[in-house]
Protein backbone atom coordinates (compact mmCIF):
# COMPACT_ATOMS: atom_id res chain seq x y z
CA UNK A 1 0.00 0.00 0.00
CA UNK A 2 1.32 3.43 -0.94
CA UNK A 3 2.39 5.81 1.84
CA UNK A 4 2.74 9.56 1.57
CA UNK A 5 5.03 11.92 3.47
CA UNK A 6 6.03 15.55 3.26
CA UNK A 7 9.60 16.70 3.76
CA UNK A 8 10.63 20.25 4.62
CA UNK A 9 14.07 21.83 4.61
CA UNK A 10 15.51 25.26 5.29
CA UNK A 11 19.28 25.12 5.02
CA UNK A 12 22.25 27.23 5.96
CA UNK A 13 21.77 29.37 2.85
CA UNK A 14 18.82 30.97 4.71
CA UNK A 15 16.90 31.67 1.52
CA UNK A 16 13.61 30.01 2.45
CA UNK A 17 11.80 26.74 3.07
CA UNK A 18 11.52 24.01 0.43
CA UNK A 19 9.04 21.15 0.60
CA UNK A 20 8.11 18.04 -1.32
CA UNK A 21 5.18 15.64 -1.22
CA UNK A 22 6.48 12.12 -1.81
CA UNK A 23 4.99 8.69 -2.36
CA UNK A 24 6.55 5.52 -0.97
CA UNK A 25 5.63 2.33 -2.79
CA UNK A 26 7.55 -0.74 -1.60
CA UNK A 27 10.32 1.61 -0.43
CA UNK A 28 10.49 3.34 -3.84
CA UNK A 29 10.29 7.11 -3.46
CA UNK A 30 8.57 9.36 -6.02
CA UNK A 31 8.21 13.12 -5.67
CA UNK A 32 4.63 14.12 -6.50
CA UNK A 33 4.75 17.86 -5.80
CA UNK A 34 7.10 20.55 -4.59
CA UNK A 35 6.65 24.01 -3.08
CA UNK A 36 8.76 26.70 -1.49
CA UNK A 37 8.38 29.84 0.58
CA UNK A 38 11.09 32.52 0.77
CA UNK A 39 12.24 34.03 4.03
CA UNK A 40 11.70 37.74 4.50
CA UNK A 41 14.83 39.83 4.78
CA UNK A 42 13.90 40.58 8.40
CA UNK A 43 13.65 36.91 9.34
CA UNK A 44 16.83 36.09 7.45
CA UNK A 45 18.71 38.82 9.33
CA UNK A 46 17.34 37.57 12.65
CA UNK A 47 18.38 33.99 11.92
CA UNK A 48 21.87 35.18 11.02
CA UNK A 49 22.05 37.23 14.23
CA UNK A 50 21.07 34.19 16.28
CA UNK A 51 24.25 32.46 15.18
CA UNK A 52 25.90 34.66 17.81
CA UNK A 53 24.74 35.60 21.29
CA UNK A 54 22.71 38.75 21.66
CA UNK A 55 20.39 40.63 23.96
CA UNK A 56 17.15 38.84 24.94
CA UNK A 57 18.20 35.86 22.87
CA UNK A 58 15.72 33.39 24.40
CA UNK A 59 12.72 35.56 23.49
CA UNK A 60 14.07 36.27 20.01
CA UNK A 61 14.78 32.58 19.47
CA UNK A 62 11.25 31.55 20.41
CA UNK A 63 9.68 34.21 18.22
CA UNK A 64 11.87 33.27 15.25
CA UNK A 65 10.93 29.62 15.74
CA UNK A 66 7.26 30.54 15.63
CA UNK A 67 7.77 32.49 12.41
CA UNK A 68 9.54 29.49 10.90
CA UNK A 69 6.67 27.21 11.95
CA UNK A 70 4.16 29.44 10.16
CA UNK A 71 6.27 29.35 6.98
CA UNK A 72 6.66 25.57 7.22
CA UNK A 73 2.89 25.20 7.62
CA UNK A 74 2.28 27.40 4.58
CA UNK A 75 4.51 25.12 2.49
CA UNK A 76 2.71 22.02 3.80
CA UNK A 77 -0.73 23.46 3.07
CA UNK A 78 0.34 24.44 -0.43
CA UNK A 79 1.57 20.89 -1.02
CA UNK A 80 -1.76 19.53 0.20
CA UNK A 81 -3.55 21.71 -2.35
CA UNK A 82 -1.26 20.47 -5.12
CA UNK A 83 -1.72 16.88 -3.99
CA UNK A 84 -5.48 17.12 -4.53
CA UNK A 85 -4.88 17.02 -8.27
CA UNK A 86 -3.54 13.49 -7.74
CA UNK A 87 -6.31 12.42 -5.40
CA UNK A 88 -4.26 12.84 -2.21
CA UNK A 89 -5.93 14.47 0.79
CA UNK A 90 -4.56 15.67 4.13
CA UNK A 91 -5.55 12.47 5.92
CA UNK A 92 -3.39 10.44 3.53
CA UNK A 93 -0.16 12.05 4.73
CA UNK A 94 1.71 9.78 7.10
CA UNK A 95 3.94 12.52 8.51
CA UNK A 96 5.73 15.78 7.84
CA UNK A 97 9.49 15.73 8.39
CA UNK A 98 10.81 19.19 9.24
CA UNK A 99 14.45 19.75 10.04
CA UNK A 100 14.24 23.27 11.42
CA UNK A 101 16.87 25.99 11.08
CA UNK A 102 20.30 25.26 12.50
CA UNK A 103 21.65 28.15 14.59
CA UNK A 104 24.27 26.24 16.59
CA UNK A 105 26.10 23.08 15.67
CA UNK A 106 28.69 21.99 18.22
CA UNK A 107 28.95 18.19 18.18
CA UNK A 108 31.45 16.51 20.41
CA UNK A 109 34.99 16.64 19.08
CA UNK A 110 36.47 13.15 18.57
CA UNK A 111 39.26 14.01 21.03
CA UNK A 112 36.79 14.92 23.79
CA UNK A 113 36.54 12.24 26.44
CA UNK A 114 33.04 13.17 27.65
CA UNK A 115 30.57 12.23 24.94
CA UNK A 116 27.90 14.39 26.60
CA UNK A 117 29.53 17.70 25.67
CA UNK A 118 28.10 17.90 22.14
CA UNK A 119 24.91 19.64 21.09
CA UNK A 120 23.11 20.91 18.02
CA UNK A 121 20.25 23.41 17.94
CA UNK A 122 17.65 23.83 15.21
CA UNK A 123 15.06 26.57 15.55
CA UNK A 124 11.63 25.05 15.14
CA UNK A 125 8.22 24.77 16.77
CA UNK A 126 7.01 21.39 15.52
CA UNK A 127 4.01 21.45 17.86
CA UNK A 128 2.82 24.59 16.11
CA UNK A 129 3.44 23.04 12.69
CA UNK A 130 1.27 20.07 13.72
CA UNK A 131 -1.41 22.44 15.00
CA UNK A 132 -1.43 24.51 11.80
CA UNK A 133 -1.38 21.53 9.42
CA UNK A 134 -3.34 18.80 11.16
CA UNK A 135 -0.63 16.26 10.28
CA UNK A 136 1.83 14.32 12.45
CA UNK A 137 5.19 16.11 12.49
CA UNK A 138 8.62 14.54 12.94
CA UNK A 139 11.40 16.94 13.99
CA UNK A 140 14.67 17.17 15.93
CA UNK A 141 16.49 14.62 13.79
CA UNK A 142 20.06 15.40 14.82
CA UNK A 143 20.02 15.28 18.61
CA UNK A 144 19.63 11.49 19.02
CA UNK A 145 22.70 10.88 16.87
CA UNK A 146 24.68 13.42 18.91
CA UNK A 147 23.48 11.76 22.12
CA UNK A 148 24.88 8.49 20.75
CA UNK A 149 28.29 10.10 20.35
CA UNK A 150 27.83 11.11 16.70
CA UNK A 151 28.21 14.35 14.81
CA UNK A 152 24.47 14.60 14.12
CA UNK A 153 25.41 15.49 10.55
CA UNK A 154 25.35 15.04 7.72
CA UNK A 155 22.10 13.06 7.75
CA UNK A 156 21.46 12.98 4.02
CA UNK A 157 23.96 10.16 3.16
CA UNK A 158 21.51 7.48 4.34
CA UNK A 159 18.92 8.89 1.95
CA UNK A 160 21.52 9.32 -0.79
CA UNK A 161 22.34 5.64 -0.39
CA UNK A 162 18.69 4.65 -0.84
CA UNK A 163 18.22 6.98 -3.81
CA UNK A 164 21.48 7.11 -5.77
CA UNK A 165 23.61 4.07 -4.95
CA UNK A 166 24.44 1.58 -7.69
CA UNK A 167 25.08 -2.11 -7.50
CA UNK A 168 28.33 -2.15 -9.44
CA UNK A 169 30.08 1.20 -8.98
CA UNK A 170 30.97 3.89 -6.47
CA UNK A 171 28.91 7.06 -6.76
CA UNK A 172 29.64 10.39 -5.02
CA UNK A 173 26.87 12.82 -4.10
CA UNK A 174 27.75 16.43 -3.28
CA UNK A 175 25.20 18.69 -1.63
CA UNK A 176 26.10 22.34 -2.16
CA UNK A 177 23.97 24.16 0.38
CA UNK A 178 25.36 26.77 2.73
CA UNK A 179 27.80 24.05 3.78
CA UNK A 180 29.05 21.44 1.31
CA UNK A 181 28.68 17.79 2.26
CA UNK A 182 29.85 14.73 0.38
CA UNK A 183 28.47 11.19 0.36
CA UNK A 184 30.58 8.37 -1.06
CA UNK A 185 28.29 5.46 -1.90
CA UNK A 186 30.13 2.19 -2.39
CA UNK A 187 28.66 -0.51 -4.66
CA UNK A 188 25.40 -1.57 -3.02
CA UNK A 189 26.04 -5.25 -3.78
CA UNK A 190 29.40 -6.61 -2.63
CA UNK A 191 31.45 -8.75 -4.97
CA UNK A 192 31.43 -12.49 -4.30
CA UNK A 193 33.26 -13.26 -1.08
CA UNK A 194 33.81 -9.59 -0.22
CA UNK A 195 32.12 -7.34 2.30
CA UNK A 196 30.61 -4.10 0.96
CA UNK A 197 32.40 -0.99 2.24
CA UNK A 198 30.47 1.38 4.47
CA UNK A 199 29.14 4.69 3.18
CA UNK A 200 31.43 7.65 3.86
CA UNK A 201 29.90 11.08 4.38
CA UNK A 202 31.08 14.36 5.85
CA UNK A 203 30.95 18.14 5.55
CA UNK A 204 33.72 19.21 3.16
CA UNK A 205 33.69 22.86 4.21
CA UNK A 206 31.77 25.91 3.02
CA UNK A 207 29.35 25.52 0.14
CA UNK A 208 27.51 28.73 -0.70
CA UNK A 209 27.70 30.39 2.73
CA UNK A 210 30.81 32.52 2.22
CA UNK A 211 30.12 33.27 -1.44
CA UNK A 212 26.56 34.36 -0.63
CA UNK A 213 27.63 36.53 2.31
CA UNK A 214 30.32 38.27 0.26
CA UNK A 215 27.94 38.80 -2.65
CA UNK A 216 25.28 40.26 -0.34
CA UNK A 217 27.80 42.64 1.20
CA UNK A 218 29.14 43.99 -2.09
CA UNK A 219 26.28 43.73 -4.60
CA UNK A 220 23.16 43.68 -2.43
CA UNK A 221 22.15 40.41 -4.07
CA UNK A 222 21.46 37.33 -1.95
CA UNK A 223 23.66 35.15 -4.17
CA UNK A 224 25.87 35.25 -7.24
CA UNK A 225 23.48 34.15 -9.99
CA UNK A 226 25.17 31.44 -12.02
CA UNK A 227 28.50 32.49 -10.55
CA UNK A 228 28.59 35.28 -13.14
CA UNK A 229 30.15 37.84 -10.79
CA UNK A 230 32.84 35.39 -9.64
CA UNK A 231 33.64 34.63 -13.28
CA UNK A 232 34.54 38.30 -13.86
CA UNK A 233 37.20 38.15 -11.14
CA UNK A 234 40.67 36.66 -10.95
CA UNK A 235 42.01 34.12 -8.51
CA UNK A 236 44.14 35.41 -5.63
CA UNK A 237 46.48 32.44 -5.04
CA UNK A 238 47.84 33.71 -1.73
CA UNK A 239 44.30 34.13 -0.35
CA UNK A 240 43.28 30.68 -1.55
CA UNK A 241 46.31 29.18 0.18
CA UNK A 242 45.37 30.96 3.39
CA UNK A 243 41.77 29.75 3.24
CA UNK A 244 42.86 26.18 2.58
CA UNK A 245 45.00 26.20 5.73
CA UNK A 246 41.86 26.04 7.87
CA UNK A 247 42.53 23.05 10.19
CA UNK A 248 39.00 21.66 9.81
CA UNK A 249 39.71 20.74 6.20
CA UNK A 250 42.41 18.22 7.14
CA UNK A 251 40.40 16.45 9.85
CA UNK A 252 39.42 12.90 9.04
CA UNK A 253 35.72 11.94 9.03
CA UNK A 254 33.44 11.70 10.87
CA UNK A 255 33.22 15.48 10.96
CA UNK A 256 30.65 18.20 10.46
CA UNK A 257 30.66 21.98 10.51
CA UNK A 258 28.50 25.04 9.93
CA UNK A 259 28.28 28.80 10.21
CA UNK A 260 29.74 28.47 13.71
CA UNK A 261 33.07 28.17 11.87
CA UNK A 262 32.65 29.42 8.30
CA UNK A 263 31.21 32.85 9.07
CA UNK A 264 31.85 36.38 7.86
CA UNK A 265 33.88 36.92 11.04
CA UNK A 266 36.14 34.01 10.01
CA UNK A 267 36.39 35.38 6.47
CA UNK A 268 37.13 38.95 7.54
CA UNK A 269 40.06 37.73 9.63
CA UNK A 270 41.44 35.90 6.59
CA UNK A 271 41.00 38.99 4.40
CA UNK A 272 42.99 41.43 6.54
CA UNK A 273 46.20 41.04 4.46
CA UNK A 274 44.18 41.57 1.26
CA UNK A 275 42.48 44.87 2.03
CA UNK A 276 43.18 46.26 -1.45
CA UNK A 277 41.78 43.28 -3.37
CA UNK A 278 38.88 43.74 -5.75
CA UNK A 279 35.58 42.31 -4.44
CA UNK A 280 35.06 40.24 -7.60
CA UNK A 281 38.54 38.73 -7.22
CA UNK A 282 37.69 37.69 -3.68
CA UNK A 283 34.41 36.18 -4.93
CA UNK A 284 36.34 34.24 -7.56
CA UNK A 285 38.71 32.97 -4.88
CA UNK A 286 35.88 32.03 -2.52
CA UNK A 287 34.32 29.99 -5.33
CA UNK A 288 37.62 28.28 -5.91
CA UNK A 289 37.91 27.63 -2.16
CA UNK A 290 34.57 25.81 -2.13
CA UNK A 291 35.48 23.86 -5.25
CA UNK A 292 38.94 22.95 -3.93
CA UNK A 293 37.61 21.66 -0.61
CA UNK A 294 35.02 19.52 -2.41
CA UNK A 295 37.52 18.22 -4.95
CA UNK A 296 39.91 17.30 -2.16
CA UNK A 297 37.16 15.32 -0.44
CA UNK A 298 36.41 13.37 -3.62
CA UNK A 299 40.12 12.69 -4.23
CA UNK A 300 40.59 11.45 -0.67
CA UNK A 301 37.50 9.28 -0.26
CA UNK A 302 35.82 8.79 -3.64
CA UNK A 303 38.78 8.20 -5.92
CA UNK A 304 37.18 5.11 -7.52
CA UNK A 305 34.06 6.99 -8.54
CA UNK A 306 33.32 8.02 -12.10
CA UNK A 307 30.26 10.09 -11.20
CA UNK A 308 29.66 13.08 -8.91
CA UNK A 309 25.97 13.94 -8.51
CA UNK A 310 25.51 17.55 -7.37
CA UNK A 311 22.45 18.87 -5.57
CA UNK A 312 21.55 21.96 -3.56
CA UNK A 313 21.56 25.56 -4.73
CA UNK A 314 25.21 25.39 -5.75
CA UNK A 315 24.24 23.08 -8.61
CA UNK A 316 22.91 26.20 -10.37
CA UNK A 317 26.22 28.05 -10.01
CA UNK A 318 27.65 27.40 -13.47
CA UNK A 319 31.07 28.81 -12.61
CA UNK A 320 31.34 26.59 -9.52
CA UNK A 321 30.22 23.54 -11.49
CA UNK A 322 32.90 24.27 -14.12
CA UNK A 323 35.55 24.54 -11.42
CA UNK A 324 34.44 21.22 -9.92
CA UNK A 325 34.67 19.56 -13.32
CA UNK A 326 38.12 21.10 -13.91
CA UNK A 327 39.33 19.65 -10.63
CA UNK A 328 37.85 16.22 -11.40
CA UNK A 329 38.70 15.61 -15.06
CA UNK A 330 38.15 11.86 -14.83
CA UNK A 331 34.77 12.10 -13.09
CA UNK A 332 31.47 13.23 -14.62
CA UNK A 333 30.07 16.15 -12.61
CA UNK A 334 26.32 16.05 -13.10
CA UNK A 335 23.24 17.80 -11.67
CA UNK A 336 20.93 15.54 -9.65
CA UNK A 337 18.20 16.41 -12.16
CA UNK A 338 19.70 13.82 -14.50
CA UNK A 339 19.40 11.21 -11.74
CA UNK A 340 15.78 11.51 -10.70
CA UNK A 341 15.54 14.53 -8.39
CA UNK A 342 16.04 18.27 -9.12
CA UNK A 343 18.76 19.86 -6.93
CA UNK A 344 16.38 21.85 -4.73
CA UNK A 345 14.21 18.81 -3.96
CA UNK A 346 16.88 16.42 -2.70
CA UNK A 347 17.24 17.63 0.89
CA UNK A 348 13.50 18.09 1.40
CA UNK A 349 12.96 14.57 0.04
CA UNK A 350 15.60 13.34 2.48
CA UNK A 351 13.55 14.64 5.42
CA UNK A 352 10.38 13.05 4.06
CA UNK A 353 12.37 9.81 3.99
CA UNK A 354 13.69 10.39 7.51
CA UNK A 355 10.17 11.13 8.76
CA UNK A 356 8.93 7.81 7.41
CA UNK A 357 11.94 6.04 8.94
CA UNK A 358 10.97 7.48 12.33
CA UNK A 359 7.32 6.47 12.00
CA UNK A 360 8.16 2.88 11.04
CA UNK A 361 10.92 2.80 13.68
CA UNK A 362 13.82 2.28 11.31
CA UNK A 363 17.27 3.85 11.73
CA UNK A 364 17.85 7.14 9.93
CA UNK A 365 21.55 7.59 10.58
CA UNK A 366 24.64 5.83 9.32
CA UNK A 367 27.18 5.28 12.09
CA UNK A 368 29.94 5.10 9.48
CA UNK A 369 29.10 8.70 8.56
CA UNK A 370 28.33 10.38 11.88
CA UNK A 371 30.46 8.31 14.23
CA UNK A 372 27.50 7.43 16.45
CA UNK A 373 27.63 4.31 18.59
CA UNK A 374 25.29 2.59 16.17
CA UNK A 375 22.08 2.93 14.13
CA UNK A 376 19.41 5.05 15.78
CA UNK A 377 15.81 5.99 15.05
CA UNK A 378 15.99 9.76 14.60
CA UNK A 379 13.41 12.40 15.38
CA UNK A 380 10.62 13.20 17.82
CA UNK A 381 7.01 12.75 16.73
CA UNK A 382 4.42 15.48 17.39
CA UNK A 383 0.96 14.00 16.79
CA UNK A 384 -1.65 15.92 14.83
Amino acid sequence: MAEYCIGLMSGTSLDGADGVLVKFDNDKLTVLASASQPFTSVLRSELLALNTSGADELHRTAQAANQLAVIYAQVVNELILRGRDQGIVREDILAVGVHGQTVRHQPRAPSTADKNTGYTLQLNNPALVAELTGIDVVADFRSRDVAAGGQGAPLAPAFHQSMFSRADETVCVLNLGGIANLSVLRPSVAAAGKQADAVVGFDCGPGNALMDAWCQRHTGQAYDLGGAWAATGKLIPELLDSLLKEPYLTLAPPKSTGRDLFSLKWLDAKLKPFAGAKPQDIQNTLTEFTASACVSGVHSYGKNSKLLIVCGGGAFNDHLMHRLQAGLPNILVSSSTAHGLPPLQVEAAAFAWLARQAVIRQAGNLASVTGAAGPRVLGAIYPR
